[in-house]
């Protein structure tokens, strides 16, 4: 039997089961106005008055209310012991973007799988929101008009080179890894623009920023 999917026109605002802020939840729905819940960020998003579109997962986080609420039939059940249900939730939604919200600010490791599964994500556009941060996949080459002075961090998570211009200092000609130099607490300095030879970064800049990775990774 094919497992079943959400799909959306819209771009879809996925609540995790860390802690998840009102004001954060209220901007990304502004940006991707379908709420979908990854298990158990179904009760978060109910405590702040959303009642999300379905609910992805294992489902042994979310409550029989939330189950309830929610409506049997939108409720998906994905049981894979090896993914997380943030992963199982991407892989299920078909959406032109995806904003991820309470997967940072709880649990360090669930953070941390969090981030892992971004870079195996590819270039499909997700982003996850934080209360200071904005988290993506480094796509193989992106251009972002992001303000002068703010913060811009490259994490590796695999041996790699990069090119850059508009960071106050530039990644090239260094080797980029998590055994040896990374690349955080850059700052802009114009237009931003960057490549890398392989696949395996994520970048970071302020919330602020938001919109403007966004504009970036949806075309």
């Amino acid at each position: 039997m094919d497992q079943k999917r959400v799909q959306s026109q819209h771009g879809v605002t996925l609540v995790g089961g860390g802690d998840v802020d009102a004001e954060i939840l209220e901007d990304a729905l502004k940006i991707a106005p379908t709420l979908i819940a990854a298990d158990g960020g179904a009760d978060h998003a109910l405590a702040l008055g959303y009642t999300p579109e379905a609910a992805i997962g294992d489902l042994d986080s979310i409550s029989a209310e939330a189950r309830e609420r929610v409506g049997a039939s939108n409720v998906i059940e994905a049981i894979d012991q090896d993914k997380t249900d943030f992963e199982k939730s991407v892989a299920l939604i078909d959406a032109p973007l995806i904003l991820g919200v309470g997967f940072f600010g709880g649990r360090l490791d669930h953070s941390l799988a969090a981030l892992s599964a971004l870079v195996q994500i590819g270039e499909k556009p997700v982003i996850l929101v934080g209360a200071e941060d904005v988290v993506f996949n480094a796509p193989s080459e992106i251009s972002l008009e992001i303000e002068v002075g703010c913060r811009f961090s490259v994490f590796p998570f695999a041996e790699m080179r990069a090119k850059s211009q508009g960071l106050e200092w530039p990644l090239d000609p260094h080797v980029l890894s998590p055994m040896g130099r990374i690349g955080t607490s850059n700052r802009v300095t114009g237009p931003v623009h960057i490549t890398f030879d392989r696949p395996g970064a994520v970048l970071l800049t302020s919330r602020a920023g938001l919109e403007t990775v966004v504009k970036a990774l949806t075309g």
